[in-house]
């Protein structure tokens, strides 16, 4: 691995914001000092001010490899990461086939070591017939667990209350949980159905997939918990009402977490007119008080850390009729630029902008030498530059496979100018760099 030096640059880390030079060789971030001189590095680069964060580490992503190679593989999307600052992703395991036996862990993790030019890592599935696998698993071996506690694809919804009660009580690790009450969601599903027939608006989606239904989940799941003494970490919240489930206390005193992402803090119901189902997800986007709430949580330590939820479907796919069109958004390719308009817009210091997405969820997940900005640890680095016109979206390929974004249109005040992972270039000036290889990530359990 070559060497960078990196001069004049703004550190980002820890809570301080101050001026330093940082070393990178073999890898890993070997100095970090006022000035670094005497150092013949292979790469040298004058930040001239701009921001340097520890890269992204996105807890959740559904890169669609394998079975979906039209909306996504280790290799598109990978690099649709780190142009948008992701260094590291641990990937979901609703996949086809799923990942739920070893055999399929071990697949996705050959498929993204030959592939994948950020670092990985895989969340391992849940169904009504492996959780004897699940409860023998190595938690070394999987970033965590995840369960559906609501509507998924194939053999993946785990809704009987007997095998939820054996899952919290054994999982071994992290569990992951996708909480919405799948019950009422068709209930009124079903209501809609009947004043609209097929044409049932997207504006509808948060009404049909609402915030009574999330908090029923979500409650549950706490509850259950709470019983069993699980190491539980909410995904997605979306609902104000939620956060009252969750303590505002350090991450360290917590066995129980939750998450945010990034699309449920920047668009809200007054989205759905424009863009309609391009933003449908699972759980939806709430009203606009819903999402000063999740803002407002996220200054404090109620909410842990912010993930993207990755999920690219293709255009065609996007323009069916509401019940057809499938849910998820591609959003890791302007993750840190379309947060930092939060920053901008002083709604978030940055400093806890990096530690939701960099620190926190290097400890929430126990990955070692990474999400942190020190000599000795992995050199996973991002410089972000101002923009002072405001850059514009369109003005990027759209280099996830699907092709579009739901951000077309708008303009961000910073950008990323370059992205190092494990001390390799991915991207830098605008280009992407497909001789780096990304690394299998650790969780010391």
């Amino acid at each position: 691995m070559s060497s960078v030096l990196i001069r004049n640059a703004r550190v980002v880390n820890e809570g301080r914001e101050f001026d330093s030079d940082l070393l990178v060789d073999h890898g890993r971030i070997v100095k970090i000092a006022s000035s670094i001189e005497g150092e013949n590095a292979t790469l040298e680069i004058d930040a001239n001010g701009q921001w340097l964060l520890p890269g992204m580490i996105d807890d959740q992503v559904h890169f669609r490899d394998p079975g979906a190679p039209d909306k996504g593989s280790f290799y598109t999307e990978s690099r649709a990461a780190v142009a948008g600052g992701i260094t590291s992703f641990m990937d979901m395991p609703n996949t086809r086939p799923a990942t739920l036996t070893l055999d399929a862990l071990a697949d996705k993790k050959r498929r993204a070591a030959m592939s994948s030019v950020a670092n990985y890592g895989f969340h391992f599935g849940v169904s009504n017939d492996n959780l004897d696998t699940v409860a023998a698993l190595n938690p070394s071996e999987v970033a965590g667990v995840k369960v559906f506690m609501g509507a998924s694809t194939g053999n993946m919804l785990v809704d009987d209350p007997k095998i939820l009660e054996r899952l919290f009580a054994e999982v071994p690790t992290i569990l992951l949980a996708h909480c919405e009450h799948t019950p009422s969601i068709q209930a009124n599903e079903n209501n809609f159905a009947e004043l609209f027939g097929e044409n049932i608006p997207a504006a509808a989606h948060p009404l049909i997939r609402n915030a009574e239904a999330c908090f029923r989940s979500s409650s549950m799941a706490v509850d259950l918990a709470k019983r069993h003494g699980t190491r539980l970490h909410v995904l997605h919240l979306t609902s104000a009402r939620e956060l009252a489930l969750f303590e505002d206390k350090p991450l360290t005193e917590k066995r129980i977490s939750a998450e945010v992402c990034l699309h449920h803090l920047l668009f809200d119901d007054r989205d759905y007119p424009r863009l309609g189902n391009l933003i449908k997800c699972n759980p939806a986007i709430k009203t606009q008080a819903d999402r000063d709430a999740l803002r407002q949580a996220l200054l404090s330590n109620r909410l842990d850390v912010i993930g993207s939820d990755h999920a690219p479907h293709t255009w065609a796919e996007k323009q069916l009729p509401y019940r057809r069109a499938p849910s998820g958004l591609p959003l890791v390719q302007h993750a840190l630029p379309a947060l930092l308009e939060l920053v901008a817009d002083q709604l978030l210091p940055l400093t806890t902008l990096v530690a939701k997405t960099s620190h926190r969820v290097a400890d929430l997940f126990a990955i070692p030498d990474r999400g942190y900005l020190r000599e000795g640890y992995w050199a996973d680095l991002v410089l972000i530059k101002p923009e002072p016109e405001a850059k514009a979206v369109s003005r990027q390929p759209i280099l996830a496979q699907c092709g579009w974004t739901p951000f077309a249109g708008r303009r961000f005040r910073h950008s990323v100018s370059t992205t190092l992972v494990s001390g390799q270039i991915a991207w830098h000036a605008e280009r992407l760099y497909d001789s780096c290889q990304g690394l299998p990530l650790r969780f010391m359990r």
